[in-house]
């Protein structure tokens, strides 16, 4: 018998969801997040996520990052704060101010000291996201706060060992199958991306084009899921919401652009028109 498939999140579900920005409010309702992410060779990613988050409503950013990436990428984010040396800090244990959500993961790679980090971060009681270099084959402790993983196929597949071409003609059931078996939140990211929580429930993203398979996109979405949980009261919306709107940026360019000529960092540019869009 074939399975139903997921509903799809709508533009009408985003616009109930989408934070609201009280008049009284000020950088502290909406928390400090912090990105760990960037290396001297892919020092660029750092930024991405960075924009991305500080795009997505995000009160204060604190970006982790190599000493020598800092002075790179503050041209192009000087709203952000910086910890120099931040991932070196934090897999010895230095992570004494309290956040809204932690992201893990762009531009760095997979190594023994960053897991060493990923255990730290999970005593944090915060949410945490986590992508690229950061996707592991592992177990999950049981925690109260949420754990998102924001694999592209290759690495779903990696992770799992699901083979690549069984992986794509079952998107939908194996997203939420091992979204329940790991106890975390899986965005698998391609056409129509599949947002699959915990508990079972399971959501398809009808926005997004062939114009973000391309270098740095997802290190944007990482970003925004970052900013969008800071500023959200719930987090399943938070998701939902960044991967809608990510798409959505996406499909504006293709527009009056051609798919081949996006850059990952027009994603950002483009996001205040379309999020304006959305609100109520």
């Amino acid at each position: 018998m074939k399975q139903q498939r997921a509903s799809f999140w709508t533009r009408e579900q985003v616009n109930a969801t989408l934070s609201i920005r009280g008049k009284d409010s000020h950088k502290g309702t909406f928390g400090t997040g912090l990105l760990l992410a960037g290396s001297e060779d892919m020092p660029g990613a750092a930024l991405l996520a960075g924009l991305g988050a500080m795009r997505s409503g995000i009160g204060k950013l604190v970006i982790g990052t190599p000493d020598g990436v800092i002075p790179l990428i503050v041209p192009a984010l000087p709203e952000a704060t910086y910890w120099r040396n931040g991932l070196e800090k934090a897999r010895k244990g230095r992570l004494e101010e309290r956040y809204q959500a932690i992201a893990i993961g762009p531009g760095i790679a997979s190594t023994p000291d960053l897991e060493q980090v990923i255990t730290r971060v999970f005593e944090m009681d915060c949410p945490v996201v986590l992508d690229a270099g950061a996707l592991s084959e592992r177990t999950y402790p049981k925690r109260k706060q949420p754990i998102i993983l924001t694999p592209h196929p290759g690495e779903f597949s990696r992770i799992t060992g699901i083979p690549l071409e069984e992986l794509q003609k079952n998107r939908e059931e194996l997203t939420k199958e091992w979204a329940q078996r790991l106890g975390v939140t899986i965005v698998l990211k391609g056409k129509e991306t599949v947002v699959a929580f915990p508990d079972g429930d399971c959501r398809v993203n009808p926005t997004g084009n062939e114009s973000l398979a391309k270098g740095g996109t997802g290190d944007t979405l990482t970003g925004m899921i970052l900013g969008m949980i800071c500023c959200h009261d719930y987090f399943k919306p938070a998701v939902l919401n960044a991967v809608y709107l990510h798409g959505a940026c996406a499909d504006k360019w293709t527009e009056t652009n051609s798919p081949h000529t996006l850059l990952a960092h027009e994603l950002t540019h483009l996001l205040p028109a379309i999020w304006k869009q959305l609100e109520r």
